[in-house]
């Protein structure tokens, strides 16, 4: 128990796993959560020193797996403290010790991970830390917004490491965003960070915080470290030069799995900085709205990434989900990826091939880390082996392609013929799971082991030719040698010959159908046996951990030809899908025009049971610059807008595009608000969380930019939602600073008048066609107006009871014979009142009207949305005043 309490100390907000024998058992408070948790039996063990008995609660410690993983998916963070010398050969009480932290951040079982996404433990790191002088730190916090935040991105299942740094408040929110985005399983921090305060989005994620003293995130010990890992002198090949706080939150990450993982980590020697102008942004919200990696229920379905990800091995899943979601802004990259793509899509053949080869490939990445970390097992190893071979035939089947980007990937891609024939020359053809179960290594790899198992054999044999000498001596046909581990070796005789036993069988134990006896040569033999047996084991043990041991060192080598192959899975995956659903090679420049013919809806058009009309559609930053987009519910316009900025995703990872033709710039970001979202558990309705996002698509969106918005201001009353909603528009067509490229599907038929105010500005809307009472839903977009929403049709067409479309008629003449124009009902009957003049939102009043000369005096290039708005209000007031 003392044992037990010291590794409690060292782990207190952990539940320690402590070795005893066969099982692992909890005690204490341990126990009673693990019991309620794992729904064990909770007993108890001899009571400590003030007389109270322990709570306990146990499980075997072969099945320790399964209960960790139920318990880091409940949040919990458990530490493993083995028993680490050999019970039978240690003096007094064994020796334990913590081997193995483990937590949401770092679980590694197979059954815990996504094979096709990364799981990720992110540390944070402010500036300055949560310390008073010098990098000491302080039993008070810093309560102050810290001046920098760096970030280290880390997934201990692959090796992938990724730092950043943020600044100032802009740079808080770009964390935000990043961290919605990337979903890592763990957050790192130092003690004393105030998170809900500084970033609040991701303390409301409920992603596990884990916290570490303030020095390990100190620059200078965190540069030691990083060094230390990389084997470097320095970091400036790493571009963190002048990058304090990155340093900082990347050298206490990997401090922090150093010491809970208890290894080295030589899987992890590599980092890349990332700057934020290095990829095409698309925030959360965005990346929810476009339905780029999940679907509207949740998981992949009915996702772009599900239609697209037809990729043969996990890590190529993997990398094409990171290039989705942070697609390329360099014409030069996003061109050579194209080229790739072009020649893969029509060489057939060796696409077709090298397909076929991937499959064979298994998680080459996970098994190195996994070896690296000293989990591996044998089959994880015969694994490795297995997808190494298909390096030399990959490199075989695509020698004769000539697109630069291949060329350099077949570059890359090392051979590995050295680990491939270590591991073959020493692991049997068919080994087990676990190498405690034995016989995982071959003949001929170890002399003492083959003697071991020379003996172990023979031994056996002549047991069971003692066994037939023992049935002619005694006359007994039932007569059996049988082993256990409580005796040993033993002869077993039934009642029924009890009377036939010789003199020289000594009786060990009495049993219900007969009795167990031993003779001095049986002793003799078991043991020579069960010493050579026992030997066997721990000598195949010692083999295979060299074995693991020497794969890790080469994990670097492994896993540069990893990526390679994971990057011609994706170009080949790529490939595939453009040749069978007909895509497009596009035309890609730095700025410009982005024109798209007979475009198409990647998802839409693979799951509609009906042929896919498709759009077209042309934006730039002069004459086309905003499209106002009109048309009924149902119509078709938040595909039309959704396909669009997912024409630029796909174009940006370096994919075919799915139209006709296609000439697209290279843009920075893109914000897309398509659909209605509440979020209750934060206290937002539906007009919050939209005018929340089309703030920061006003604040943030530049000229390189593309934006969709459907139906901004329906959240609120009609005229409320109207102002908005123009205001909005003109403020990006006409903001002087930034001129996205901008898609507007609305309702308010009185938007498509900016078209005649405002350069830039046109109008566009979905084709429908009446017929009697029902509506033709046609798909088409083209240049124009629509006047009417056909609202009425669609809440026929959605099965509303015939009475209430029949009253939803009467009402509407009411209205548009303006009943309501100020302030007045239609009548109960339904019949219209004497009709009443409108005055129209963007008529013009009298020339000699107050309302005349307070807009002529207005300098509208330097309101903001909000005063305009404001102003807006005011106007309306006083001409309600003067009716």
């Amino acid at each position: 128990m003392r044992q037990y309490l010291d590794a409690k100390r060292q782990y207190r907000d952990a539940i320690v796993f402590f070795r005893m024998g066969d099982f692992y058992e909890m005690f204490y408070e341990d126990a009673v959560t693990a019991a309620r948790a794992l729904e064990l039996t909770l007993t108890s063990r001899s009571k400590d020193s003030g007389g109270s008995a322990i709570p306990m609660c146990g499980i075997p410690y072969h099945a320790a797996d399964t209960y960790i993983a139920r318990l880091v998916k409940r949040g919990f963070r458990v530490a493993i403290c083995d028993q680490v010398e050999d019970a039978r050969k240690a003096k007094g009480l064994v020796r334990r010790a913590v081997t193995r932290v483990v937590s949401p951040g770092t679980l590694m079982d197979a059954s815990y991970l996504e094979a096709r996404e990364p799981a990720f433990i992110l540390a944070i790191a402010p500036l300055p830390l949560p310390a008073a002088t010098g990098g000491e730190a302080s039993s008070s916090p810093e309560r102050s917004a810290p001046e920098r935040l760096g970030t280290a991105l880390l997934d201990l299942s692959t090796g992938e490491f990724v730092t950043a740094e943020y600044l100032s408040e802009s740079g808080r929110q770009s964390l935000n965003e990043e961290i919605q985005v990337l979903r890592p399983r763990e957050l790192l921090v130092p003690e004393g960070f105030d998170l809900s305060g500084v970033l609040p989005e991701v303390a409301r994620l409920g992603v596990p915080v884990t916290t570490a003293d303030p020095w390990s995130f100190g620059f200078e010990g965190a540069q030691r470290t990083l060094c230390e890992q990389m084997q470097t002198s320095g970091l400036h090949a790493f571009g963190l030069d002048d990058r304090p706080a990155a340093v900082s939150a990347a050298g206490a990450l990997v401090l922090h799995l150093r010491d809970t993982q208890k290894v080295d980590l030589a899987h992890v020697r590599s980092l890349l900085y990332r700057e934020r102008t290095d990829c095409l942004l698309i925030d959360a919200s965005t990346i929810k709205h476009l339905e780029i990696v999940e679907g509207a229920e949740g998981g992949r379905d009915g996702s772009l990434l599900d239609v697209v990800d037809k990729t043969q091995t996990p890590m190529g899943a993997r990398m094409l989900r990171g290039w989705l979601l942070r697609p390329l802004v360099s014409l030069e990259r996003i061109q050579d990826r194209l080229d790739a793509v072009e020649e893969l899509a029509f060489r057939t053949s060796e696409r077709g091939k090298v397909r076929d080869t991937l499959k064979a490939v298994h998680d080459l990445e996970r098994l190195v880390a996994r070896a690296a970390l000293g989990t591996a097992g044998p089959r994880d190893l015969l694994g490795l082996r297995q997808s190494l071979t298909a390096i030399p035939r990959v490199r075989l089947i695509l020698g004769e392609l000539q697109a630069p980007l291949v060329r350099s990937l077949l570059g890359e891609l090392d051979d590995l013929a050295d680990v491939r024939d270590l591991i073959a020359a020493t692991l049997a053809d068919e080994p087990p799971a676990l190498a405690r179960d034995g016989g995982a290594i071959r003949d001929g790899v170890d002399t003492e082991l083959d003697e071991l198992r020379s003996i172990s054999r023979s031994g056996k044999a002549h047991i069971a030719s003692m066994e037939e000498a023992e049935r002619a001596r005694t006359g007994i046909s039932s007569l059996k040698i049988r082993y256990n581990r409580v005796f040993g070796y033993y002869i077993e005789i039934s009642k029924a010959n009890l009377h036939a036993v010789p003199d020289d069988y000594h009786r060990k134990q009495t049993i219900a159908g007969g009795e167990r006896f031993i003779t001095p040569g049986l002793k003799q033999y078991e043991e020579k046996v069960v010493g050579a047996d026992e030997r066997i084991l721990e000598r195949e043990l010692e083999i295979f951990d060299r074995l693991r041991a020497q794969v890790a060192v080469e994990a670097p080598r492994i896993q540069d030809s990893a990526r390679a192959l994971a990057t011609l899975d994706v170009l080949a995956c790529l490939g595939e899908i453009g040749t069978l659903h007909d895509y497009t090679k596009p035309l890609m420049t730095e700025s410009g025009e982005l024109s798209i013919t007979d475009g198409r809806h990647p998802v839409v058009e693979r799951m509609s049971r009906e042929p896919f009309v498709p759009n077209d559609l042309s934006l730039d930053g002069g004459a086309q610059q905003l499209v106002i987009l009109t048309g009924p519910n149902m119509g078709g316009k938040s595909t039309y807008l959704r396909q669009s900025a997912l024409m630029s995703v796909l174009a940006q990872i370096g994919s075919f595009v799915p139209a006709k033709q296609a000439k697209l710039p290279v843009i920075d970001r893109i914000f897309a608000r398509v659909g209605a979202s509440d979020n209750i558990a934060r206290g937002y309705s539906t007009f919050m969380v939209e005018m929340r996002e089309t703030a920061r698509i006003l604040h943030t969106a530049t000229s390189r930019s593309l934006v969709v918005l459907d139906e901004i201001g329906r959240g609120t009353a009609t005229f409320d939602g109207l102002s908005i909603a123009w205001a909005v528009a003109e403020y990006m067509a006409t903001n002087p600073k930034a001129r996205p490229r901008t898609l507007f599907a609305t309702h308010y038929h009185e938007l498509t008048d900016l078209s005649d105010a405002l350069p830039g500005v046109v109008n566009y809307h979905v084709v429908v066609r009446e017929w009697h009472e029902d509506i033709v839903f046609l798909r088409k977009v083209v240049p124009g107006r629509s006047d009417r929403s056909y609202g009425i049709q669609v809440a026929r067409l959605a099965g509303l009871p015939r009475d209430v479309v029949s009253r939803a008629r009467e009402i509407l003449t009411a209205l548009e014979h303006d009943e309501l124009a100020r302030g007045g009902r239609p009548s109960l009957s339904g019949a219209p009142r004497e009709p009443q003049q409108q005055l129209g939102l963007f008529a013009a009043p009298p020339a000699e009207s107050p309302l005349t000369r307070k807009i002529a005096a207005l300098d509208v290039d330097r309101m903001t949305p909000l005063e305009a708005l404001a102003l807006l209000a005011d106007l309306q007031r006083e001409a309600r005043e003067h009716l």
